[in-house]
């Protein structure tokens, strides 16, 4: 009897190791199947939960929080992207930066009761227009704005109603520490942070608005932007101004401290002028710049151009003779001086003097072609273009005649641009080079790169000659502030009201440079309609308000500038002409 082979117990299939390993890893050695059951179990329980949980979070971010998020990020982007940088004087002092500020905003979906909401709004905030508000609150949209910069406490009040749907976004303010006084030059913004004016707008036109559009000008810092005005000189300035407005019952005011040698404007004030932080102000139509947007009729200080002409073309010198006997009549017009001599007169007294007769002989000599051409080098008769963005063009006769050389030759019948005219002066006493304004810093070599000579070195020394002359002898000696060697020319000019000249209603003006011997700067002062005091005797020309008020600027702007006082300095015979080339 065969014996039985036993038969071989069945092998387990070989379990791979990754499985082996993540048992190991999971349940250990040696656990029973129950314990593996309820491990399994709880490992599903524990997955399902935290999907459940995620997903359930997910639907309520959505559901409460989606369009506030989207609204806040864009609302955010929009705002950071119209940060502007600082715009700050010569010396660093700011004249415009960005604060922040709250702004209330609605997301009218989830706000429960609108009416309730409305009422508590604008029993908080006063100023709330009621129907405005209820329309944008009406609408279905994610994110409305209520109200552009709120105060700190209205914020803090309306976060303490506690209503759903109302939150704030801190967004720039632009906002200008010193007020009014430079409110002409650095212009303003609107609500979106956007210059509109001056300065502001320049800023924009030059790229900053790009940059905005395409949300790389952010908040983080930004180079300042330096411009040439000197606070200080255009406190003092703006100071003697208003002084001398209300003395005077003037209808405006207005000047411009200028550096003859790099074009650079140092200080630039027109009143009425408006705050920048109350944009309202600014509407007001008699709150213009005057003296880059207005144009006028500049009056005598026009006489300078009208001498350099004749004396950069060789054909007269100071000494020639003129008549001034009588009147000057031409076709219905007479011409006649405001102090008549009743003489014959030389090229000094035309202008110390301010013969309207002997200017309108001098520019006649010249012929009409040649005192055009000389204006139009001089950059009269184009529109003068700057950084700001607010120009006018000047005024010319359609059919250029030699009545209208007759009355151009003293200041009338040609409007121009304040600023127009001293940058023409300043060519005229810093040895013969026009050089285009500028409300930037700018050095003398890189003003010297831009410059045009327009006259003689030696017609130049002699304009100055004649600046300083009339502050010793002639109608400018109110403002001869010692030490300073200032020279200067009055203007007075009638104003034309229903098509003819009122002889009541002048428009003054009072050229000053100091010091004659080298100017640096010229100091321009404009008042419009000055009336008749007792302190002036009767008399409302510029030699008896706007050249005393040139003369207190002086006196208080030369230390501000580094002009330092001299004494006993020879009369301007012996120190301009006699280191001049030529003397006559």
């Amino acid at each position: 009897m065969s014996a039985v082979t036993p038969a071989k117990p069945t092998q387990k299939p070989t379990e791979p190791w990754r499985q082996r390993l993540i048992r190991s890893l999971l349940y250990g050695r040696n656990v029973d199947r129950a314990a593996k059951a309820r491990a399994r179990v709880g490992l599903a329980m524990l997955a399902f939960t935290s999907v459940y949980v995620l997903i359930g979070g997910r639907l309520v971010m959505f559901a409460i929080g989606a369009d506030a998020h989207s609204a806040r990020r864009a609302a955010a982007q929009e705002v950071v992207a119209t940060a502007r940088p600082d715009i700050v004087d010569r010396n660093g002092a700011i004249l415009a930066t960005d604060v922040k500020a709250a702004s209330l905003f609605g997301e009218p979906r989830r706000i429960i009761d609108k009416d309730e909401a409305i009422e508590l709004l604008t029993a908080t905030v006063p100023d709330l227009d009621e129907a405005e508000v209820r329309e944008r609150l009406k609408t279905r949209k994610g994110f409305v704005w209520l109200k552009r910069e709120i105060t700190p406490k209205q914020q803090q009040d309306i976060h303490k109603l506690g209503i759903p749907g109302i939150g704030f976004l801190r967004e720039n303010k632009r906002v200008y520490p010193t007020g009014n006084e430079v409110a002409h030059l650095i212009g303003l913004v609107n609500i979106d942070n956007q210059g509109i004016a001056g300065m502001e707008k320049w800023l924009d036109n030059q790229g900053l608005a790009d940059l905005h559009r395409a949300g790389f000008a952010t908040d983080r810092l930004q180079k300042p932007i330096e411009l040439s005005i000197d606070l200080r000189v255009e406190h003092a300035l703006r100071d003697e101004l208003l002084k001398a407005k209300e003395k005077f019952h003037a209808k405006a005011a207005s000047g411009i401290v200028s550096n003859v040698k790099t074009g650079e404007l140092v200080a630039m004030v027109s009143l009425p002028d408006f705050d920048p932080n109350n944009p309202k102000e600014a509407h007001d139509p008699d709150r213009i710049n005057r003296l880059t947007t207005g144009v006028y009729e500049m009056g005598s200080t026009f006489k300078a151009f009208t001498l350099a002409m004749a004396l950069d073309s060789g054909k007269i010198n100071l000494n020639s003779s003129w008549d001034a006997r009588g009147n000057l009549h031409y076709g219905k017009f007479t011409i006649h001086d405001s102090h008549p001599l009743g003489r014959f007169i030389n090229t000094k007294e035309v202008f110390t003097f301010s013969s309207n007769i002997g200017a309108a002989r001098i520019a006649l000599g010249q012929g009409v072609e040649a005192h055009k051409a000389f204006l139009a080098k001089m950059g009269q008769l184009t529109r003068l273009r700057t950084e700001l963005p607010e120009s006018a063009a000047p005024l010319i006769p359609r059919r250029w005649s030699e009545l209208n050389t007759v009355t151009a030759a003293f200041g009338q019948g040609l409007s121009v641009a304040p600023l127009q005219a001293v940058m023409g002066i300043n060519a005229l006493v810093n040895g013969g080079y026009l050089i285009p304004p500028t409300f930037m810093k700018r050095s003398e070599a890189e003003a010297a790169a831009l410059a045009k000579r327009v006259v003689k070195q030696d017609t130049s020394d002699k304009m100055r000659f004649l600046m300083r002359l009339n502050a010793e002898i002639g109608t400018a000696k109110t403002a001869d502030v010692k030490g300073y060697y200032v020279g200067g020319k009055t203007g007075t000019s009638e104003k034309v009201i229903n098509g003819r000249y009122a002889k009541k209603r002048v428009l003054n003006s009072f050229t000053a440079i100091m010091p004659c011997d080298d100017p640096k700067y010229q100091i321009l002062i404009m008042l419009d309609e000055p009336q008749a005091i007792p302190e002036t005797k009767g008399f409302i020309t510029s030699g008896w308000n706007a050249v005393p008020t040139g003369g207190k600027v002086i006196e208080r702007i030369a230390p501000l500038l580094g002009v330092e006082p001299r004494f006993d300095l020879p009369p301007s015979d012996r120190l301009i002409l006699a280191a001049s080339r030529t003397t006559q």
